[in-house]
């Protein structure tokens, strides 16, 4: 048999104007946090905030239980204001009267916008269910509330235990999906936003008009990341001569990834500036400098300039270990490396040497970072891959006619493969060869 909805509050009503303490929660209530929202009851019983003023009819709700078997808790607000005190976080849903005056308008039923006084509460209640309550002959305006953001709309002559159950019980739980679903598309978004964007990040060799041939592996160390700070480049200048670089920023986080990016665009500007060798890289230390978050923040790198004849190169090392060749009818090795110069960022007045490195008429060219030689040779081990194993490793691999893009994803994989599962320092790697008729 319906009964008039309990005008006896958790906490007595407040007159416009009036200030009062915030309320508390009925007794045996379970408060709910207000994040992820306001739907979640976490196994305590629902409670329903109505909010309706009708002097003339008072409105009569059911006696109510939830799906458990527990009565639902009701709290009612004449107006707005009440609503805004009695609004807390053991609330699941509200019906409210569509009929009831939107702020500043009273007197106004919903003001100039019929749904004024709904898109109020929506904007009050982001987080909690509603249920739109209109007369019978309204039906245009009650679809419109679902529209707007109600989860649901009931006519005022057909409320009855049955109808109102449900409908409490379906808002509440179309609410939580609703939220649910917009966080995850959030996150989606978010994903999709940062891989659009460490995508932009990485490098697009500039090598138009040169004969060598450029291949490239980057895997970055941090878990579902597309940029760490490993970083590589290459371009060929007016001239002819092809430039590349790679290097590394110590760690693995964010920061590390852009101060790598800042790197690589200034070392692209710098060389396209003409500059290369010691005045390079002190200039590029400069630009670490100034850009780095900690003073601790130091980076590796490894440059090569190549004639445009292709036969011999520029080599200098800060730093970084020395790449490999493979010349034709040799065997891969490691160039020389004893004239290399300090990390950036260590030492404020180094000096790194330009070593020239006879290439020879075809050949294979590659620039790697250490997360290609800190493997270890087998899961569990101590023993780490090092330059020795990696040269080795080459070796067996080009016998086995391996080259370009082969050739570094045979590298990588077999390396990820003796660590025993993936690595967990950034590795780039970058392949340069000439043909024996370039």
């Amino acid at each position: 048999m319906p009964v008039p909805i309990p005008r006896q509050r958790a906490v007595p009503a407040v007159e416009s104007g009036q200030a009062q303490p915030a309320p508390a929660p009925a007794a045996g209530a379970d408060a709910l946090p207000a994040q992820p929202g306001a739907v979640e009851n976490g196994g305590g019983g629902l409670t329903l905030l109505v909010i309706e003023d009708d002097p003339a009819q008072a409105l009569s709700v059911p006696a109510l239980l939830d799906a458990a078997g527990k009565p639902i808790k009701v709290r009612t607000a004449r107006n707005l204001t009440e609503a805004e005190r009695l609004l807390t976080d053991d609330v699941h849903c509200i019906l409210l009267d569509l009929s009831l005056p939107a702020p500043g308008r009273a007197g106004s039923p919903g003001g100039e916008d019929e749904l004024g006084t709904l898109k109020h509460v929506l904007r009050l209640a982001p987080r909690h269910a509603v249920l739109a309550l209109t007369a019978s002959d309204d039906t245009e305006r009650a679809a419109e509330a679902v529209r707007v953001g109600a989860q649901d709309y009931l006519f005022r002559d057909e409320l009855d235990s049955r109808v109102l159950t449900r409908a409490i019980r379906y808002a509440v739980e179309r609410k939580r999906a609703d939220v649910a679903q917009r966080q995850l598309t959030e996150s989606r978004l978010r994903a999709q936003e940062n891989a659009r964007l460490e995508r932009g990040l990485l490098p697009t060799p500039l090598l138009e008009g040169s004969p060598l041939r450029f291949a490239a592996r980057y895997r970055p160390g941090r878990s579902r990341a597309l940029l760490g700070g490993d970083f590589y480049d290459a371009v060929r200048t007016p001239d002819g001569t092809v430039h590349a670089m790679i290097g590394d920023v110590c760690g693995h986080g964010p920061d590390e990834a852009a101060l790598g990016v800042e790197l690589r665009i200034a070392w692209r500007a710098l060389t396209f500036a003409g500059l290369c060798g010691d005045e390079l890289l002190s200039t590029l230390q400069q630009v670490l400098e100034h850009e780095r978050p900690d003073d601790e923040i130091f980076a590796t790198l490894c440059t090569v300039d190549i004639s445009p004849d292709g036969r011999r190169a520029g080599l200098c090392l800060a730093g970084h270990p020395s790449p490999l060749i493979a010349r034709a009818g040799g065997r891969a090795e490691l160039l020389p490396y004893e004239n290399s110069g300090p990390a950036l960022g260590l030492l404020p007045r180094a000096r790194w040497p330009r070593q020239q490195v006879e290439l020879g008429g075809a050949w294979s060219l590659m620039l790697y970072t250490d997360g290609l030689i800190e493997g270890r040779v087998e899961a569990g081990s101590k023993r780490r891959l090092g330059q020795d194993g990696m040269v080795a490793m080459i070796r067996r691999q080009l016998d086995e006619g391996l080259g370009g893009d082969g050739l570094l994803q045979a590298a990588v994989n077999e390396v990820r493969d003796l660590n025993g599962g993936e690595l967990t320092d950034d590795v780039a790697v970058v392949l340069l060869e000439r043909g024996p008729r370039a």
